[in-house]
């Protein structure tokens, strides 16, 4: 079928849902980018919360008025908000797990009786895309006769641990039997037995849900539904490419439907849609970005520059937060930082001190929010202080860019393993933050022999990705695949 050649009303209809918070919105929106090329029409699914934010980070003219592309949102059942931050992580999970199936069936069923009034200008959706953690409209697919894909926007090597929570659990290294085992060497338990995983793999480089003594802990049993429920969709796309993950894709492969690798995707999305594209400029940030920092790198010299951001989740203390002020200051590097203003936890604005912008001026930029692919990508960028979140770890193996790795929670423990250990592209800032060793750490990546060995590897890295989502190429080709093999069969 020649998607493109068939009439507005005719056309194939993705219903796309990501979960509610940036580093979910990012690959889905590039994967709705993907589809729309290919001929979809695309409704493309927030929650009432981040649709807000969306529209006000963004031109909101230009969303309402794409062709064959729309946005809409459905309610999260949590109180609203207009604040300018991620909302409670766990609060949204059991509130999406327990209030949106209704939600989301009604809304495709509002969208499908606007298709029989539009007369042929809007077509009848015939597919649903959800994230992974988004498994009641995989359930609403199902139970409406909609062909249905699962978006895994996480790692790899994050879904096989989650996917293995329940193993913990019936193996009674789950939950912790008192707080203390948080620090009294526990979490260096050896986990030998999740397969394509490290034999010497830690407790502690599993997913942070499992850093409690709550056998009922919100997270923990949401990994275990969701991961368990993606087996409803026909399809699993996963933002990775197979050379990074071969071992980890083949042990997925027989947990999961069938598995369609179509990373990175910032750089398939680059190579693949045309810069013609309605969509081309359309973005997914819920903040609003700044340009100002890539005018400042465009005045520094070629990998003189400490690139520093903690993605969209990340909060620390105060305490925190002064070591990574004078670990950063202390080196004597040039550096960009992304600080958001709710940082700190707890706090509305992160506020840094007066002596660190003394100690630092004229080789300091700090934003807000700014365009992360192209600041990795830049020539003068040589290092990336990361919370190891997905997206900013492809995003810095895609600018050939060694990271020094600050996990938060979630399965940032897991890359940040994967990246140090398996890859040899990274290194570990410990928990207990402390200034010396962020400032050896940086110095060892800058100009030493670690350092440049880093570098070459994380180049290396950097070639089979650029391969693999060139135009055409096996990224895309699985694209297709996945369009042809579920959302139209």
């Amino acid at each position: 079928m020649e998607i493109g050649s068939l009439a507005p009303g005719e056309r194939p209809h993705a219903v796309m849902i990501p979960y509610p918070a940036q580093g979910h919105i990012t690959p889905m929106m590039k994967l709705a980018k993907l589809l729309h090329a290919r001929g979809f029409h695309v409704t493309f699914v927030n929650n009432e919360f981040n649709h807000r934010r969306l529209l006000r980070s963004q031109s909101a003219d230009r969303l309402r008025g794409l062709p064959a592309f729309r946005f809409t949102a459905i309610a999260d059942g949590l109180p609203p908000s207009d604040r300018e931050a991620t909302q409670d992580i766990p609060e949204l999970c059991y509130s999406t797990m327990t209030t949106c199936l209704p939600r989301f069936k009604e809304l495709v069923v509002k969208l499908n009786e606007a298709a029989e009034t539009s007369g042929g200008a809007l077509p009848p959706v015939t597919c649903v895309v959800a994230d992974s953690t988004m498994s009641f409209a995989l359930a609403a697919a199902r139970e409406l006769g909609l062909r249905c894909a699962t978006l895994w926007t996480a790692s790899a090597c994050g879904f096989m641990s989650y996917c293995h929570y329940k193993d913990l659990l019936d193996r009674g290294l789950f939950p912790l039997k008192e707080e203390a085992q948080l620090s009294n060497g526990y979490l260096d338990t050896i986990i030998d037995w999740i397969p394509s995983m490290p034999k010497d793999l830690r407790l502690r480089d599993l997913p942070s849900f499992v850093r409690t003594t709550d056998p009922d802990d919100i997270m923990f049993n949401f990994f275990v539904h969701e991961t368990a429920a993606m087996s409803q969709a026909s399809g699993v796309v996963i933002n990775t490419w197979d050379e990074l993950n071969t071992d980890l894709l083949d042990a997925m492969s027989k947990l999961l439907p069938p598995v369609y690798t179509v990373g990175p995707l910032h750089l398939t999305v680059r190579n693949n849609v045309s810069k013609e594209s309605p969509l081309a400029d359309i973005g997914s940030n819920l903040w609003k970005e700044q340009d100002a920092p890539l005018r400042w790198l465009d005045g520094q010299p070629s990998n003189s520059v400490m690139y520093v951001n903690f993605g969209s989740i990340t909060v620390m203390s105060k305490e925190h937060l002064l070591e990574f002020v004078w670990g950063l200051a202390n080196t004597g590097y040039a550096f960009l930082w992304n600080v958001r203003p709710d940082l700190v936890k707890g706090d509305d604005e992160t506020t840094l001190p007066p002596e660190f912008f003394a100690a630092t001026e004229g080789r300091s930029m700090l934003s807000t929010w700014c365009p992360q692919e192209k600041v990795l990508e830049h020539e003068a960028v040589g290092i990336f202080l990361t919370h190891s979140g997905w997206n900013s770890s492809l995003e810095g193996i895609c600018g050939g860019v060694p990271m020094v790795c600050w996990p938060f929670f979630a399965e940032q423990q897991t890359n940040c393993r994967y990246k140090c250990t398996e890859w040899g592209i990274g290194m570990e800032v410990r928990e207990e933050v402390r200034r010396t060793e962020v400032e050896a750490m940086i110095r060892e990546v800058m100009d030493g022999e670690k350092g440049r060995e880093m570098r070459r590897r994380v180049q290396e890295l950097r070639d089979s990705a650029l391969a693999s989502a060139r135009c055409d190429g096996r990224s895309m080709r699985n694209v297709d695949r996945l369009i042809h093999e579920v959302l139209l069969a």
